[in-house]
């Protein structure tokens, strides 16, 4: 079906964004996967091409758009690639709008140019170990000492970590559940800050995922993201987008397993006959493309209202929960039709199998979503 969210401006961006993939990303990915991460040059490129600076005021070096639908076609576009690239869509999509909404003048001016420029990148520091998707039981703590913060404690999973120059931290302020949390800017290079140790992951291989560590790390207060105690309320107001995007990921990648797996079965033969001449094959197929078609009408519904300003906690958790339950599915079922070259990892399949399985675990478990589902159902 036709989709009517983009313009042809749009449009002309996602040739330019493909294009770019094409010559300076996909010749590199297996290079990227031993190396465990993309090298920080990628986000200058990215930054020259105006990816980075999308949404960050034009006065700062960025474009100034406020419409998401630019972000939906990069992340769609690196959605496509077999192989996951999580550190810039989280940049874009998770954490630049918690710098755009909160970040002062000040801050704008420091940190903005080089968002912009691809010369500063992102991460955001909310897991810790023990506390999974339970934001409320975060025990990093950030105590106030004069005109710094004095941070100590550590983050896991924390997508992009090495690579970045900024990390928003969600850190403890005070003794309330709830109220007591709020949001640190720890700048690479602070004393006692550590980003170094990189995880060993079962898929995402190109991703650097880390571990970060505060030993006694002195933060400007000045480093503050908005108000001190507000940081749970700031989490829940920006994780639909998050979720969205998940859901706008899941669904690209779907459709491009999809498009890989119609064209091994049509070249592949088996007992004499093409795979694709198979009934199992055929509706294998069928089914994937019906369900591919649902996911994506329910993210595009969800883009629609996110732009006009009404996407609901529990609408961006339907998405999420629905889009990556049905990229594990259309990953398993696509891969079976590859037979035994579909568990090679020199196959794009298999990494898009692997890369896949952690969508339903990030940006809150699925089982974290049905929570949100049910409760919003009275229940």
């Amino acid at each position: 079906m036709e989709r009517d969210l983009f313009t042809a401006e749009h449009d002309e961006f996602r040739e330019v964004v493909r294009d770019f993939l094409a010559k300076e990303v996909e010749p590199h990915l297996l290079d990227w996967e031993e190396a465990g991460m993309v090298p920080k040059s990628l986000y200058r490129q990215f930054g020259d091409l105006g990816v980075n600076g999308i949404c960050i005021p034009e006065e700062y070096g960025g474009a100034g758009v406020e419409s998401f639908l630019y972000n939906v076609v990069v992340g769609e576009e690196m959605a496509s690639l077999p192989v996951h690239l999580g550190g810039l869509s989280l940049h874009l999509d998770v954490v630049l709008p918690y710098f755009l909404e909160l970040a002062n003048e000040e801050q704008r001016a420091r940190w903005f140019p080089a968002l912009a420029s691809g010369d500063s990148i992102s991460c955001i520091g909310m897991t810790e170990p023990g506390t999974g998707s339970d934001l409320a039981a975060i025990r990093t703590t950030a105590t106030r000492d004069g005109d710094h913060y004095i941070v100590n404690g550590s983050k896991t999973f924390i997508t992009g970590g090495i690579n970045a120059d900024l990390a928003v931290v969600v850190v403890r302020t005070g003794t309330d559940r709830r109220g007591g949390l709020s949001l640190l800017v720890v700048e690479d290079g602070m004393p006692g800050y550590d980003h170094s140790r990189k995880l060993d992951k079962l898929g995402m291989w190109a991703t650097d995922t880390a571990e970060l560590f505060f030993d006694s790390v002195r933060v400007p207060v000045a480093n503050l993201l908005g108000e001190e105690g507000r940081g749970f309320e700031y989490l829940t107001r920006n994780l639909p987008q998050e979720r969205l995007s998940i859901g706008v990921g899941a669904v690209a990648a779907c459709e491009s397993a999809l498009a890989r797996t119609l064209a091994y079965v049509g070249e592949r033969s088996a007992f004499g006959s093409p795979i694709a001449s198979f009934q199992n094959t055929k509706f294998e197929l069928a089914d994937v493309a019906t369900d591919i078609e649902a996911g994506r009408a329910m993210v595009d519904r969800g883009i629609v209202e996110l732009e006009r300003g009404r996407l609901t906690a529990a609408d961006a958790a339907k998405i999420k929960l629905f889009a990556t339950d049905l990229q594990g599915e259309v990953m398993d079922r696509c891969l079976q039709l590859f037979g035994g070259y579909g568990y090679m990892r020199e196959y794009p399949i298999a990494k898009m199998y692997a890369d896949a399985r952690v969508s339903r675990i990030y940006g809150g478990t699925n089982e974290i979503m049905k929570v949100i589902v049910a409760q919003s159902l009275g229940l």
